[in-house]
């Protein structure tokens, strides 16, 4: 094999749809602005108290001008359409046109946990009730991960490596790590990288309350007057996460195309640190945990100190809140207090596989526009009281590097540095 060229890697666009909004602008406004996009499900019925989530607002794929009536009836997983436009949003976001030159060079890695099982469903649905015969041959494509990719490179013209991250709820930033690998090492030019999520079918939301992950709201809760207000990382009161819809996309560059296309860094990705925990399925790991953010700091050539804020994976859960709070503390020491730490999931819930791209968009366009972006829905815990979580407003505070991580089911650990450029 060849040599690494070692090169420099860029974030240079984004493209996102959460419950906050359905492009990366309207997300980041509301964002800004403190507000929370959940809210009682209206995708389906559910039969459990864990029934406030995060619905992506006004979207409507067959709205979506390459979307016709034989594509809608053909493709049934709701992740596939959201990554194409998602993945539009972020080239155009980016500036970067895909023609004879760059579309080789272009690759797209989109990371999921759960896949087109919205597909699965319907096509059992039809098994049980209509027979064999009215299972979609369309099935198999449906649900295969690196689908979504392979469709958003029949829209938009690329044809580098395409494949799916499974990494769960790290998912994102798995796909961000190895797309920026590949640039560096040469393989491609242009990854665009994230995650993509689409759960909320009845089973997912039922399983996931069962296994006592969400928040049950109950009638003296203060999520049942106002659903906004559930999803509450480092807070007193946190029990449990919301589940969300969410896609994001980031566009990573190498440095010399950039130059040669005129194209707007972002920020740069510095270090990468990633492991798993040989533990539990769904409970934390602190000593691998810990190592992920030291090997993280390390790549990037910094010390802890440098660390000027950090977007926290800060689920809502009791135990994986307290967990992180302890790894953080073990990292950063007594310097902990003076880092500003952001928990997006407060505002936009858990997205599973999307939620790691999506907190690193939010991260570096805050980092760019010298803010860190708050913790909603905050009251505070004393046990926590040595950390700054930026209750419920947005703040102004410069910094030139952000940590973040993800961690998911499985013990699956990936933390990212970013530098504002």
């Amino acid at each position: 094999m060849k040599a690494p060229l070692n090169r420099k890697v860029f974030v240079v666009g984004y493209g996102a749809a959460t419950p906050l909004g359905k492009t990366f602008a309207s997300t980041w406004e509301a964002a800004v602005s403190g507000r929370a996009g959940l809210r009682k499900i209206t995708r389906c019925e559910v039969c459990t108290r864990s029934n406030v989530v995060g619905e992506i607002p006004d979207w409507n794929p067959d709205l979506l001008p390459y979307v016709n009536r034989k594509e809608a009836s053909l493709w049934e997983a709701a992740y596939v359409f959201l990554t194409m436009e998602v993945c539009r949003e972020a080239l155009a976001n980016a500036g970067l046109v895909i023609d004879a030159e760059s579309g080789p060079r272009t690759g797209c890695l989109i990371g999921s946990a759960l896949n087109g099982t919205d597909a699965y469903r319907i096509a059992m649905d039809n098994y049980v009730n209509h027979g064999p015969l009215k299972v979609s041959p369309y099935l198999l494509p449906n649900i295969c991960a690196n689908l979504p990719a392979g469709k958003a490179g029949m829209l938009l013209g690329f044809t580098g490596p395409i494949f799916s991250p499974q990494g769960a709820c790290a998912s994102g930033n798995h796909a961000i790590a190895i797309g920026a690998r590949m640039i560096r090492d040469g393989d491609c030019d242009f990854v665009l990288a994230g995650g993509v999520e689409t759960c909320l079918v009845p089973e997912i939301i039922q399983g996931f309350a069962n296994m006592l992950a969400t928040i049950k709201v109950g009638p003296h809760d203060r999520a049942a007057a106002d659903p906004t207000q559930a999803s509450r990382p480092f807070s007193i009161d946190r029990k449990g996460f919301v589940l969300s819809e969410g896609a994001a996309v980031v566009v990573l560059a190498a440095e010399d195309k950039i130059r040669a296309l005129g194209l707007t860094p972002k920020a740069e990705v510095v270090g990468i640190g990633w492991n798993s925990d040989a533990h539990h399925f769904t409970r934390p790991n602190p000593t691998t945990i810990i190592r992920a953010m030291h090997e993280a700091i390390a790549d990037a050539a910094l010390s802890p100190h440098d660390i000027g804020a950090i977007n926290a994976h800060g689920t809502s859960t009791p135990t994986g809140d307290s967990a992180e709070v302890d790894c953080l503390r073990a990292v950063f020491g007594k310097g902990l207090s003076g880092i500003p730490v952001s928990a997006n999931k407060s505002q936009v819930g858990h997205s599973l596989g999307a939620s790691a791209a999506i907190e690193a968009a939010l991260a570096i366009e805050a980092m760019q526009q010298g803010l860190v972006l708050p913790t909603v829905n905050h009251i505070p815990d004393p046990s926590f009281s040595d950390l700054d979580v930026v209750p419920n407003q947005t703040r102004k505070h410069q910094h030139e590097f952000v940590l973040s991580n993800s961690f998911g089911f499985g013990g699956t650990n990936c933390c990212i540095i970013f530098r504002g450029t």
